[in-house]
């Protein structure tokens, strides 16, 4: 009987047919979603050879599209890990009044759509908000111009890299951080040494993934930039114009551009994983 039992299959053991299948289903389902698409822009963009790939990516626009995606991500993605940080740890070590709606707000970029947030953007700090006048007294314009480009794209980012560390943090509990303080550590010394390198690799696949959102923003930049060319178009702003001129060449070679930071992302994650794979799962 005992024979018997020890030689039933596993409940969650499948014939080799149904995994087959379903390794099949899933390579072609990222095959077509994925990989085409991907090869479809390279294609596109070296369409007309190397030189019209260059010319196009060199171009006065193009250069300014490209130096202004860095910037904002550069602004936005170190003010979101400072909100996301701070956030999940008064969410995930500390019970206070008004918690659930702290998660309530972290969650709203997530049910709304981006052109609604960079509409509400302008009608708070356009010409003819509340705002408006006292903005254009004293010199300072938000929407149309940088400001409001990083206003935005922070909004539509910020839940990232605090809904990777809140559960991450739940799970590891408050005991660490404790019998650190009772020891005499000072609270940014606990964080420090005990919550930082406790919560490391669940940081950096939030700024990854905040990162590749923040340059590749389109519908809430798109609404509070004013599609200024040279100014105020970041890269997905400036491909959207060259489509519609019927550039393609140069709109595929710029979208190339973005194409190329997230395989880069891609493979640093890759790189870390692999190298810090024990670390990772001890």
């Amino acid at each position: 009987m005992a024979k018997q039992a020890m030689q039933s299959p596993s409940p969650t053991s499948e014939p080799f047919w149904i995994r087959a299948l379903l390794m099949s289903l899933g390579l072609s389902f990222m095959a077509v979603l994925v990989l085409l698409p991907m090869a479809a822009v390279f294609a596109e963009a070296f369409r007309d050879g190397w030189q019209a790939y260059t010319d196009a990516l060199v171009q006065e626009y193009a250069v300014s599209a490209i130096k202004l995606t860095l910037l904002v991500a550069a602004i936005a993605v170190p003010l979101n890990v400072v909100f996301g940080v701070a956030a999940s740890w008064a969410i995930a070590k500390f019970e206070f009044k008004g918690k659930r709606l702290l998660l309530t707000f972290i969650d709203l970029p997530f049910s709304v759509s981006p052109v609604i947030s960079g509409v509400i953007y302008v009608l708070l700090f356009g010409s003819h908000s509340l705002l408006g006048e006292w903005l254009a007294e004293n010199d300072i314009q938000i929407v149309f111009a940088v400001p409001g480009i990083v206003i935005a794209t922070i909004f539509v980012t910020f839940p990232f890299v605090a809904r990777e560390l809140i559960p991450l943090m739940e799970e590891q509990g408050s005991e660490e951080e404790e019998a650190a303080i009772m020891l005499g550590a000072s609270g940014f010394r606990t964080f420090m040494t005990v919550t930082l390198p406790n919560i490391k690799w669940g940081l950096l696949y939030g700024v990854l993934l905040c990162n590749a959102r923040a340059m590749g923003e389109f519908g809430a930049v798109s609404v509070v930039s004013g599609h200024i060319r040279g100014q105020t178009n970041t890269i997905p702003l400036h491909v959207e114009i060259l489509y519609n001129e019927y550039n393609f060449v140069a709109a595929f070679a710029v979208a190339s551009v973005l194409t190329i930071l997230a395989l880069v992302t891609l493979l640093l994650k890759c790189l870390i994983e692999f190298r810090f794979a024990p670390e990772m799962k001890g």
